[in-house]
């Protein structure tokens, strides 16, 4: 097979007879498919009870897809319970938030601390690989589907305990991080302590907590609990396969699992694509960028995304033509290795009927959606290998952090309207629609390389953070930081000092009091043209400046944007919850004193997004998420890929709405 972007999708043929395999592979030859995604959901095909195993179908379906000469991430299949399981062991159904043990069905429906789960899955995922590690049809494994879920049970509560005794030591340690002397909740032995539900903190949900502390080490523990599991079943499998790559498909900016504890233990990230249905383009560029800084920059999968319509939401709105083009482009773009769908076939019953599939329930080729499949499977082939581990040179990096996110969320006051993927999102779309490229880091990356570091709403500060966004400023770079940032360390505990913190040298503030208001109420803010919401913070200057302040209030007048001096470089904070408009500005001022504003920054429908190849050739993509022509001016000579035309440097260049250019530069 010929090196190019991998183009598929995820397969389920056990659920069809012969004749409709038949079909399925000339269809697959027509749209340029040549990377399956099989076996997720088949747990229950190949182990039909706790002693049999059955491989029959599953034989076929590999044969069959090397016979084809195309290739297969074989998934263990172990995201979904089969009934006899969950009947044979009723604990390893998972317990709710509410402390209701549930019966079988759904999907997500195992709990990670049980013994049997860990056993049988295992077991399966040693059978697989021992089996087919060596079958030419692999190229990949795929382990569990989307993880996700949290369990309450007495089994997750012990390995709590368990988890606990491991990150503490004693319970001295434990009852300072948690701050137990408050509601005289001190602990005096591990036994005492329960998962935070709704049984002992809050019937409203789990973000509503007494005591911070747990709840945030609860999110850890499940992360690092549905972690384990995945430990597990890799582990067997490199027992008979110690060279086929890894992974797990994640799901972008997902608020239950810290993924960058992930990370380390992955092959090659992949992540699964369904915007909101109002994002703008830089939600799902976010999540790109999210995933491609797990593994340090390289290459991810895009694992899933829908030709056409969702199924899962209360309206579910169709792609129109020429989206899934430009969101496929989007993704390689952004460092996608792998472009796949979900799902080449569609469900003929069950939720998923209605899920968009490149081939309908009627098995026809002259449909709409496919067309636009096929022509996008023929131009990855011409595109061929050329954007194959290609790196983004990015000069800006976006901190993002679940740590924080969830410490935010769970905080009682200032205020619960703030979310962290708004705020995050506001300030990575104006880096982006100014032209920059980013890479999203978490608290522990090496900033060294970056003439700009955003942080917004960092509310946790951990580990030597502090002093590595002091060394951006100190050689020259700038540092963003913004409101409810700086306020607690890594157990959620306020600094005993002023804020924000640690950042406080960086910032050059001071942080006494702050405001919050209900999401009507708008402050302004002049000197952005722009107004503010949700939380003002009121800000004394202890070395910096006011670029931009308050319009109302009794604190109308003082700062609510300033700017530091900092060694060569500055240090800016952000008080407020800026509207869109004035993230801005804030972030064009930031970038223009490092000459990161992009060339096309003046056309809003065009993003524009740079890979660098093994070879040094730098590739830059413009994409048109407009739906009018975007004409723009070359900014260097260059080659697209896609067409074979050359433009010459200043010449004029015509952007098709949902258009998109490959461009090789050559000057």
């Amino acid at each position: 097979m010929s090196r190019k972007i991998r183009y598929g999708g995820d397969y389920n043929p056990e659920q069809w007879p012969q004749e409709v395999w038949d079909e399925d592979h000339r269809l697959f030859t027509r749209a340029g498919v040549d990377t399956l995604t099989v076996g997720v959901f088949s747990w229950s095909l190949t182990q039909p009870a706790e002693d049999t195993y059955d491989f029959t179908v599953l034989d076929r379906i590999l044969d069959r897809a090397a016979a084809e000469d195309r290739q297969v991430c074989l998934a263990t299949g172990t995201a979904a319970l089969p009934p006899w399981l969950a009947r044979k062991y009723p604990e390893v159904n998972r317990t709710d938030f509410e402390g209701r043990r549930h019966r079988y069905g759904r999907r997500h429906n195992f709990c990670p601390s049980s013994p049997a789960y860990r056993r049988l899955s295992t077991a399966m995922a040693a059978r697989l690989a021992e089996r087919y590690a060596r079958h030419p049809a692999l190229i990949a494994w795929h382990i569990n589907n989307e993880y996700g879920g949290v369990c309450y049970c007495e089994l997750c509560a012990e390995a709590f305990r368990e988890w606990l005794r491991n990150r503490y030591d004693s319970l001295d340690a434990l009852n300072d991080a948690w701050w137990t002397t408050f509601w005289s909740h001190r602990y005096t032995d591990w036994s005492e302590i329960e998962p935070p539900s709704a049984l002992t903190e809050h019937w409203r949900g789990p973000d509503h907590t007494a005591f911070q502390g747990i709840t945030l080490d609860y999110f850890r523990f499940t992360t690092d609990a549905l972690l384990g599991c995945f430990l597990a079943e890799k582990e067997v499998i490199r027992a008979h396969d110690p060279d086929t790559p890894v992974t797990t498909n994640f799901m972008g900016m997902f608020r239950p699992l810290d993924y960058h504890r992930w990370a380390p233990h992955l092959d090659f990230a992949s992540w699964d694509s369904y915007p909101p249905l109002d994002a703008p383009p830089t939600w799902p560029a976010l999540a790109h960028d999210l995933m491609r800084g797990l593994k340090d920059g390289a290459p991810f999968w895009l694992m899933e995304q829908t030709p056409s319509t969702t199924a899962c939401r209360d309206v579910n709105p169709l792609r129109r033509p020429g989206e899934l083009r430009l969101a496929t482009y989007q993704a390689i773009a952004h460092g996608a290795d792998a472009a796949l769908y979900f799902q080449l076939r569609a469900s003929r019953g069950a939720c998923e009927k209605y899920h968009g599939a490149v081939i309908g329930h009627a098995g026809r080729d002259d449909t709409r959606v496919f067309r636009e499949v096929a022509v996008l499977g023929r131009e990855l082939v011409e595109l061929g290998d050329a954007v194959l581990d290609a790196r983004t040179p990015a000069r800006t990096a976006l901190v993002f952090d679940w740590d924080s996110w969830w410490a935010l969320e769970i905080s009682d006051g200032p205020s619960r309207l703030v979310k962290y993927q708004d705020v995050v999102h506001a300030y990575y779309r104006a880096a982006r629609e100014a032209g920059a490229d980013v890479d999203v880091v978490p608290q522990t990356g090496d900033l060294s390389s970056y003439d700009v570091v955003l942080a917004p709403v960092l509310h946790l500060v951990k580990g030597d953070l502090a002093a590595r966004l002091e060394g951006v400023a100190a050689r020259g770079g700038t540092v963003l930081t913004t409101f409810l940032s700086g306020r607690c360390d890594e157990h959620d505990r306020a600094f005993l000092t002023d804020v924000p913190g640690p950042l406080a040298p960086l910032t050059g503030v001071r942080v006494d009091e702050w405001d919050a208001r209900q999401r009507e109420f708008a402050q302004p803010i002049p000197e952005l043209g722009s107004e503010a919401r949700l939380v003002f913070e009121i800000v004394r200057l202890r070395g910096a400046e006011a670029v931009a302040t308050y319009g109302a209030d009794f604190y109308a007048g003082t700062p609510a944007v300033t700017r530091n001096v900092f060694g060569e470089g500055e240090g800016w904070y952000v008080a407020t919850a800026l509207a869109q408009p004035g993230v801005d500005e804030v972030v064009l001022r930031v970038l223009a004193r490092h000459d990161l504003i992009g060339p096309y920054a003046d056309h809003p429908s065009v993003e524009a997004a740079t890979r660098v190849a093994p070879d040094g050739t730098r590739l830059l993509f413009l994409l048109n998420h407009g739906a009018e022509h975007a004409h723009l001016t070359a900014h260097t000579t260059a080659t697209d890929l896609l067409t074979g035309k050359r433009t010459e440097k200043g010449e004029p260049l015509t952007l098709d709405p949902l258009g998109v250019l490959v461009l090789r530069l050559i000057s």
